[in-house]
């Protein structure tokens, strides 16, 4: 019945007009089929060099399924191997929420357009490839972090003034 409303509109009344009052009644899925530019109506991402893809979210999901297999040829101690599992659970788990919906998983993801979290996939496979070629987790070095540093006199801090003033010299 929208839809009806939609394309009926009074010809005093542009279909810009009908769609802004309508357009909050209607769901992502149901405006991809009316407004061009929303789900599969997109026509550009507006990013240069970036095409869209409609088949971004199963994309995501693939890729970053494959993300998970290729750590298991890590410890599951090394830091990158916990933090990147956290990250594509995340990610899947928005892609297979609303497998539908592109709009739903970049606002969960919050980490730009479909298509730019593919690409996000692609680039961490590279430096996955990378960190299992040079086992860089063998590298990592415990390390004390001081906290409260004592500040001494005439430190060697290079050229910063450390006096607390916002004065430029």
């Amino acid at each position: 019945i929208m839809l009806k409303q939609i394309t009926t509109c009074s010809h005093t009344v542009s279909r810009r007009a009908c769609l802004t009052n309508f357009a909050p009644k209607l769901s992502s899925r149901f405006l991809s089929d009316v407004v061009p530019g929303v789900g599969r109506g997109k026509t550009s991402t507006g990013l240069v060099g970036l095409a869209v893809d409609q088949d971004a979210i199963p994309k995501i999901i693939e890729k970053y399924a494959a993300l998970l297999e290729k750590a298991k040829a890590m410890p599951e101690t090394a830091e990158y191997r916990i933090n990147i599992e956290k990250i594509c659970n995340h990610r899947i788990n928005a892609a297979t929420a609303n497998p539908d919906d592109p709009e739903k998983v970049e606002e969960i993801i919050n980490c730009g357009q479909v298509e730019e979290i593919v690409e996000q996939a692609d680039d961490e496979m590279t430096v996955m490839n990378m960190y299992l070629k040079n086992r860089w987790w063998e590298h990592v070095e415990e390390v004390d972090i001081e906290f409260e540093p004592a500040q001494t006199e005439g430190g060697d801090h290079g050229d910063v003034e450390w006096d607390g003033s916002d004065e430029k010299k």
